[in-house]
């Protein structure tokens, strides 16, 4: 059984996520100690408890110690098989990060999750950044998966749905010359709950923002809807990067798509084919499918997924210079 120290690096809960879902695709079962020490509330939250949940349910694992406020859990996999689940993660909780966690395996086998929390919380990404900069990076390597939000949930009530498929697929190797038009690019402007005004002032800081910063106009979605609570959020993109916003009490509508049109442009600005968020999701499909790609950064995430990746036999190489190169490496 491998033994993972989960106060590693990054030390919180993308290691327990990634430590799952790379144990479901290995076959090898883990044991995880010292689960986010260093946080202010140390041990599993409910997001990564559902997080396990999901990867657990397409490869009938067994589990031990996965509950909330544990500090050490075990992972037992079975042969993966393709499922529909549903989860819910009971609180506020990112609905993308639990998504980073089942995608990857459910790309093996195929299969259905429906997910209800949070589709835009601080500290994540939104599920439009996972709708508009991920999946159609996988999409374009032959992954098969389509998302449907079906409400949008915001903090602190949560109860936001998705519903995510994906059919078996295999993915090309990460290609650093396979971009998408560098015109690619929109922003979508997001609320519930609040005035329709909201979303129409958010979108157009965002793009007076953005057009000031790179002479571009990126076309403008807005999506206003009743949900189980009241919140908002901006999501722009351009190539394979993106900068989101997040709306808050008291936080005007216009600062949170200025949020979103900075956050873009830094990336963009910096360089490499992703952007350095972007970076550490693709590592364990890099790993996997084999191929490079280039970020302006390696993160502290992203250097926790190289070293989580090589425990698990499937190291990736890293080069920096004006750019960082991550590169598949065969197996010793």
């Amino acid at each position: 059984m491998l033994a993972i120290d989960g106060s590693m690096l990054e030390g919180g809960g993308q290691l327990v996520r990634s430590a799952v879902t790379l144990s479901a695709l290995t076959g090898r079962p883990c044991r995880i100690t010292q689960i986010r020490a260093g946080r202010k509330v140390p041990g599993l939250r409910p997001q990564h408890v559902a997080a396990v949940r999901a990867v657990a349910a397409i490869c009938d694992a067994e589990v031990f110690g996965c509950s909330a406020g544990s500090r050490e859990m075990t992972f037992v996999p079975g042969p993966l098989s393709e499922k529909s689940i549903a989860i819910d993660i009971g609180t506020a909780g990112s609905i993308p990060l639990v998504l980073q966690a089942w995608l990857p395996a459910a790309l093996s086998v195929g299969g259905e999750i429906t997910i209800t929390g949070g589709t835009e919380v601080t500290r994540s990404p939104t599920i439009d950044y996972t709708a508009r900069v991920l999946i159609p990076f996988l999409r374009q390597h032959g992954a098969d998966i389509s998302l449907d939000v079906i409400r949008r949930g915001y903090f602190p009530r949560g109860g936001g749905e998705v519903r995510v498929s994906a059919r078996p697929s295999r993915l090309s190797p990460l290609s650093p010359d396979n971009t998408r038009e560098r015109d690619f690019c929109g922003v979508v402007s997001c609320s519930a709950g609040l005035p329709d005004h909201v979303t129409e002032r958010q979108a157009r800081a965002a793009s007076l923002a953005l057009l000031r910063a790179t002479g571009r106009h990126f076309p403008v979605e807005r999506d206003a809807r009743p949900g189980p609570g009241t919140g908002s959020s901006v999501t722009a993109w351009l190539g394979w990067m993106g900068g989101i916003g997040i709306g808050r009490p008291g936080y005007p509508a216009e600062n949170v798509g200025k949020d979103a049109a900075t956050a873009l442009v830094e990336e963009f600005s910096a360089g490499g084919l992703v952007d350095s968020h972007l970076a550490d999701q693709l590592l364990v499909y890099c790993a996997r499918a084999g191929g490079s790609f280039t970020s302006h950064a390696c993160t502290l995430h992203a250097r926790t997924m190289c070293w989580l990746l090589a425990l698990f036999g499937h190291p990736i190489r890293v080069t920096e210079g004006d750019l960082v190169t991550f590169a598949a490496e065969e197996s010793p």
